[in-house]
């Protein structure tokens, strides 16, 4: 696809940095970075440097002053991230100087890139498919080994080769039946039926794996949602505090501290996991209170796993009524009992203990939060609860909403054509089931799509990508 305009952008985090890159992508990119280089060598000109080759010189303004002394990287079309000519320039990472470097091309005809316009015409020029191009926007937000690991495969094609070989079966499955209509009156049958049901089985249990993966694939994204629970002044803000390794939450003797939800990740053996502090929750008149109590309800609801803090040296007398409060919360999830200030009880006290939750059939743990006591054994507990699979390089993984939910379309649609096989339906309904599901697989790739989605998926990009 062919743009008319050049674009430019800084492509590196804003701010100071010790090198900042300016990104220039289009037809014109490399007369207008020639216009604004200057070599020490003589009559040295951009426009004639090879591809993928590194020139020293200065970027000068308008008025020929020197605005720096760069590094300038040489791409051309189409074997750049754009598939266009591209140039990079290198920079110190002054605020001031980026921003002059910017300036100046901006007057010698560059546009401003808008938010993921490098990688929009990546896309549109058949540099990769559009669930790459969202890896790409994956991959720069990874947190964690897991999703790091997750958006490098999708990028390299992992994901987008299993959907090309669907969508290839299905073309080759639709062409039999479509071909059988246009010999309609002669009653040929190219497209055996049995053979055809046994490929449906097939990729319908493909679309299923993939369609499944998300619930995996979502919490290595965006972390495993974990509520810490429990009455008031437990230690559930000591506890993230100290998980967090900063003063997120306020910590006091005062009761009720705590009346509104405070969330943050943290990396455990390369999984993110994302806190929830929730409310103490105990009996109160207090409105606002009461509020924030319903809210710590609402994130158990929410949560995958439930952090239950109990204070070893003051056991409530409510605490059958909380217990049965928090255990029907979280029914189906897994729950860690969590005992805190084990450093202010003897062993004989923690025998009591654990003689009275005997009845509680998951982990559980003493822990000082205060003085970090058997916080490790806390942290490999929570990974065992994650219940993670063991994950490959070439593991396929489903993480994004869009790609899930065009999944669900083309298994419910490759669902119908089984059904429609064994009721012997005509090959017309049966040829609109099966472009169905190859609608769908192709959305997730790009081979489908309008302005409208394209405009959303890269306006969420960061500018310069």
């Amino acid at each position: 696809m062919f743009h008319t305009s050049t674009i430019t952008a800084i492509s590196t985090a804003p701010g100071i940095g010790g090198i900042a890159v300016i990104r220039v992508s289009g037809v014109d990119s490399l007369s207008i970075s020639n216009s604004v280089f200057k070599s020490k060598k003589h009559d040295f000109l951009l426009l004639n440097q090879k591809a993928n080759t590194v020139c020293y010189g200065s970027i000068i303004n308008l008025h020929g002053e020197i605005i720096d002394e760069v590094l300038v990287t040489v791409f051309r079309s189409p074997h750049s991230f754009t598939g266009e000519d591209v140039v990079e320039i290198a920079c110190h990472g002054s605020v001031y100087i980026q921003q002059q470097v910017l300036q100046v091309l901006l007057k010698n005809g560059c546009v401003l890139a808008k938010p993921g316009e490098f990688t929009q015409r990546a896309f549109l020029n058949g540099k990769m498919d559009l669930s790459q191009a969202e890896a790409v926007a994956d991959l720069i937000a990874s947190g964690s080994a897991a999703s790091h690991r997750m958006a490098l495969n999708q990028m390299r094609g992992g994901f987008s080769n299993e959907l090309i070989s669907l969508r290839t079966q299905l073309l080759n499955f639709v062409s039999l039946v479509e071909l059988e209509l246009d010999f309609n009156e002669e009653d040929v049958e190219f497209a055996d039926r049995s053979q055809l049901k046994m490929l449906a089985g097939s990729i319908e249990l493909i679309i299923r794996k993939l369609s499944d993966s998300f619930s995996v694939g979502n919490v290595l994204k965006n972390g495993i949602p974990v509520a810490l629970v429990g009455e008031t002044n437990v230690g559930k803000s000591t506890l993230l505090n100290l998980l967090l390794n900063e003063e997120k939450a306020i910590v006091s003797d005062i009761h009720g501290t705590t009346r509104d939800v405070i969330e943050d990740v943290i990396n455990v053996e390369g999984v993110s996991f994302r806190f929830i502090d929730t409310a103490g929750i105990r009996d109160t008149s207090d409105v606002i209170e009461n509020l924030g109590i319903e809210r710590s309800y609402q994130k158990i609801d929410q949560a995958s796993i439930v952090l239950w803090l109990v204070d070893c040296t003051q056991l409530s007398e409510h605490i059958e009524w909380l217990a049965d409060r928090i255990l029907k919360r979280s029914s189906g999830k897994k729950v860690i009992l969590v005992f805190n200030k084990v450093d202010c009880v003897s062993e004989d006290e923690q025998q009591v203990l654990r003689q009275l939750f005997e009845q509680f059939d998951g982990e559980r743990i003493f822990i000082s939060a205060r003085e970090r006591i058997n916080t490790d054994a806390l942290q490999k507990a929570l990974i065992t609860a994650a219940q993670l699979p063991e994950l490959n390089s070439d593991d396929v993984v489903v993480s994004n909403v869009r790609h899930f939910e065009a999944l669900e379309q083309a298994h419910a649609a490759i669902c119908r054509t089984i059904d429609g096989l064994d009721a012997g339906i005509s090959g017309d309904f049966l040829s609109q089931d099966i472009r169905s599901c190859m609608h769908f697989i192709g959305e997730i790739t790009g081979e489908i799509s309008n302005d409208e989605v394209l405009g959303n998926i890269f306006g969420k990009f960061c500018i310069g990508k």
